[in-house]
């Protein structure tokens, strides 16, 4: 009664609350009807024994109740999404109790422009769940939403942003959000960066079976086609690539249509897109500036999956400064960049859009590009100034007579691409304008001696009649990009030292090239030089200094004796290949590739020995140096002996020395010094026995096939993932023991080919005649597929099985050598009968290998690894 009324220490209280907000009298008021009210409450909302974070929890579970539900939009067929929330919210579980901001990359169409104001009204009444009297200004509405949420933990997710004035005004800084909040952004990356977004995830497109499924449940209602239906399904599959909006459109389109009229329509999707698609994703390159449009309709059109791995080059070539532009086309995944690599690719429903682009455009030329066929109309337009590129490629080679004068008027030409047509003579005259000229099979010795391209970047004349010679004099030194492979007319390569901004150099399969000058090994910006199989290559610069340097390839190149000189450090080359060539020695300059991780000196039957300094690089990884017989190197023993000393090496991970003689003693040594090695290859080696410390190898892949005097195989290492001894003849009993008990270990993934001598304990053979069954019991591997050939097979090459394989309904004919296949088995599929319970025996039938055991994964396995 006391609060009720406000009497007692209550009415001291109050009072003196009065006097401190005496110009507020309302709020006191307020404040008095608040404690009146509650002291009416029903008994039901009395402490009793309880304390108040209990009573608290159980107002909030009451009012809670009270509250209607939220009506979210039900979207049908949910596939693949499991995985990719998994993988989001382990991102967000990342973070500590700070603010954090994440980035989500998805493909997919900008919305329309909406208000800022309206949109900063929406966010303080969808969060506070109030109604938010009208915000006057975006500035207000800036201050606003900081004031409300400075202490608030939220949850904000803003979808589309493409502008940081945008993310300025709606979520301008982590003060704005208390400890723990967490705000999820899409699409802008570049911006993104320059908030300090912290952590990005990238949407990637469905795998096989999730796309299958998705396109399923649109075109049939099921999750499966019907057998009818399966080839065409796969073709409709395979040209959506993944991409869920294509399954969607796609499968209702195709949905309740008879075969030919399936047929009839992807033919129409492949020549031009679906209309719907086009139309979503043309939204991303409407909003491109100018420069970016033009760089994308370059790459759509030009550039082919082949030549990604060389975009930066090619991109430069297609206009100065296309750069920056590029970048966007990443930030907008019209263009997608691979984790970790410097590769980039475009989806194909992205370059078909960016080529509809261009056909409408450029309506009239393509009508009769159709109706004539492709020499046909660039001949009778050729005269055309407004074209910026050709592009020249039938899918089957063309011999076309000309004047050679076709681009006589095409001033504007940047781009010019010609593969796969036969001229009659070479062109008399070349657009100086060109940026980017690629021209397989080039007819002439020399280009046109007007052709004088102030801007050239990007040369590519492989398989051509081109002397080099002639080409260095109408260079210049812009060039980034030159290819000559495979042109057998080419003897020298002349000074080059003009050209210090040159990237790429490929010569690889020019048969007749002797010399290369000297100027070459001072190439400052050179990233990758390619002379493989230049088999006559003899002169080659004494001494490097290519600080850019990543690649080398000497491979094949069997007239080189000698390795370059490493002058000063040259971090960046991480790759080199000398295989098969004439080399005695790597020079002691070679502790000067800091960065080295590959190295491949097989089949170098000159190289009698390895420097020391090579096993003290500290990034060396792979090693191959297989293909030496003992009678041409020194022993491994022998170094040792000699003083020099095998330096173990941390990051060796891989190690290859097939067929090079190996006694125990020398396989010993090796396991020894590299302690942290995953692979090791020694096939065809002369070593008895493996040593006991292989145990210790973690994580391996042990090769030892076609090793016949090997009889012992000791303990192996715990976490084996894979065992080659294919042909190992002279194994014994207990060898072949050890090797049958890593099968009945739980492991990721392990593959053990032996030849079948014995059967293995686990293993019974229970059934003959056309059905093949198989009995085996034990503790076996959660999930494996093993093949065994019966009879004397011919193991000395790869066996090739016809094989006829049904899953889940759905065929695949193929000849495979080597098959995995993971599913969730929410059925067995047509050719798998289980026959029994309690041991595990399986029976298959149908048209097989002549054998196969397979073992179902017991209960609902982890799809998203092996």
């Amino acid at each position: 009664m006391a609060l009720q009324y406000q009497r007692d220490s209550f009415a001291t209280a109050m009072a003196a609350h009065e006097d401190i907000f005496r110009g507020d009298p309302e709020k006191v008021q307020k404040w008095k009807s608040a404690l009146s009210e509650a002291a009416s409450l029903s008994t039901a909302w009395i402490f009793e024994d309880r304390n108040e974070f209990e009573f608290m929890e159980r107002i909030v579970k009451d009012a809670y109740a009270m509250l209607p539900p939220k009506q979210l939009h039900h979207i049908g067929y949910m596939v693949g999404l499991e995985p990719r929330v998994e993988e989001v919210i382990s991102l967000l579980n990342q973070s500590n109790d700070r603010v954090h901001v994440f980035c989500l990359m998805s493909k997919k169409a900008p919305k329309k422009y909406q208000g800022i104001v309206r949109l900063q009204q929406k966010l303080l009444s969808e969060i506070l769940g109030e109604k938010i009297m009208v915000i006057g200004s975006v500035d207000k509405g800036m201050s606003r939403i900081k004031h409300r949420f400075c202490h608030k933990k939220v949850l904000l997710v803003l979808d589309d942003v493409d502008e940081a004035e945008q993310l300025e005004q709606l979520a301008g800084g982590c003060d704005w959000f208390g400890f723990g909040s967490k705000v999820i952004i899409t699409r802008n990356k570049q911006m993104l960066v320059a908030h300090n977004v912290e952590k990005t995830y990238e949407m990637m497109k469905l795998n096989q079976y999730d796309s299958c499924e998705l396109f399923c449940w649109h075109a049939f209602h099921e999750n499966q086609p019907p057998i009818a239906y399966q080839d065409m399904s796969s073709r409709a599959i395979s040209y959506a690539q993944g991409l869920p909006l294509a399954l969607k459109v796609i499968g209702s389109k195709l949905a309740n249509e008879n075969l030919e009229e399936w047929k009839s329509i992807l033919e129409q999707y492949e020549r031009i897109p679906e209309r719907t698609i086009h139309e979503i994703l043309k939204m991303s390159y409407d909003c491109l500036q100018a420069g970016a449009k033009r760089i994308f309709l370059d790459i759509a059109c030009f550039i082919n999956k082949e030549m990604m791995r060389s975009i930066n080059e090619i991109v430069e070539a297609c206009d100065f400064g296309a750069r920056f532009y590029f970048e966007l086309l990443v930030d907008k995944s019209l263009i997608t960049s691979v984790a970790g690599e410097d590769y980039f690719f475009m989806h194909e429903l992205i370059r078909q859009m960016g080529r509809e682009i261009v056909r409408q455009e450029a309506h009239l030329i393509l009508k009769n590009a159709a109706d004539y066929g492709i020499m046909k109309t660039f001949l009778k337009y050729c005269g055309c100034n407004n074209i910026e590129g050709i592009r020249l490629d039938p899918p089957q080679q063309e011999k076309v007579k000309w004047s050679g004068m076709a681009f006589e008027k095409m001033n504007n030409l940047r781009i010019l691409v010609v593969r796969n047509i036969q001229f009659s003579t070479g062109p008399t005259y070349l657009p100086n304008n060109l940026r980017w000229l690629e021209w397989k099979g080039y007819p002439f010795a020399a280009l046109p001696k007007d052709f004088s391209p102030s801007e050239l970047i990007f040369l590519k004349l492989p398989e051509s009649s081109f002397r080099l010679k002639e080409a260095l004099n109408i260079l210049t030194s812009y060039v980034t990009y030159l290819d000559f492979s495979f042109c057998q007319f080419i003897t020298e390569v002349p000074d080059m030292a003009q050209y210090q901004c040159l990237r790429i150099l490929d010569l690889q399969r020019c048969h007749n090239l002797i010399k290369i000058h000297d100027s070459l090994g001072s190439l400052s910006k050179l990233i990758e030089l390619n002379v493989s199989e230049c088999t006559k290559l003899s002169i080659f610069p004494r001494e490097i200094k290519m600080a850019s340097l990543e690649w080398l390839s000497f491979s094949g190149c069997r007239s080189l004796e000698y390795f370059p000189h490493v002058a000063g450090k040259m971090d960046a080359l991480d790759y080199i290949s000398i295989d098969g060539t004439a080399i005695k020695e790597l020079p002691p300059s070679i502790e000067n590739l800091s960065g080295l991780r590959w190295l491949y000196a097989r089949s170098c039957s000159s190289l009698r020995e390895l420097p020391t300094s090579l096993f003290m690089l500290p990034n060396l990884e792979e090693l191959d140096y297989g293909e030496v017989h003992p009678r041409n190197r020194k022993s491994w023993m022998k170094l040792k002996q000699d003083s020099q000393p095998i330096t173990s090496n941390c990051s060796m991970k891989s190690l290859s020395l097939k067929n090079c003689g190996l006694l125990d003693e020398e396989l010993h040594l090796i396991l020894n010094c590299f302690r942290n090695l995953r692979e090791i290859y020694v096939s065809l080696n002369d070593f008895v026995s493996l040593p006991k410390c292989i145990k210790d190898c973690a994580e391996l892949r042990l090769a030892v096939s076609e090793c016949r005097r090997l009889r012992d195989m000791p303990e192996l290492p715990s976490k084996l993932h894979e065992i080659d001894a294919t042909n190992c003849t002279s194994l014994t009993a207990e060898s072949l023991d050890n090797l049958y008990s890593q099968a009945k270990k739980e492991l990721l993934d392990l593959r053990i080919h032996v030849p079948v001598t014995t059967f293995p304990d686990w293993f019974n053979y229970c059934g003959e005649g056309g059905t093949l069954s198989f009995r085996v019991r034990g503790n076996l591997p959660r999930g494996i597929l093993a093949f065994e050939v019966a009879g004397k097979a011919s193991m000395s090459k790869d066996q090739i099985f016809p094989f006829v394989m049904g899953i889940n309904g759905l065929q695949a004919k193929k000849e495979l050598l080597d098959l995995k296949i993971n599913v969730p088995v929410t059925k067995f599929p047509d050719w798998f009968n289980c026959c029994c319970e309690g041991d595990t025996s399986f029976r298959v039938r149908g048209n097989l290998p002549r054998g196969i055991v397979a073992f179902e994964v017991a209960g609902k396995p982890n799809m998203g690894r092996e």
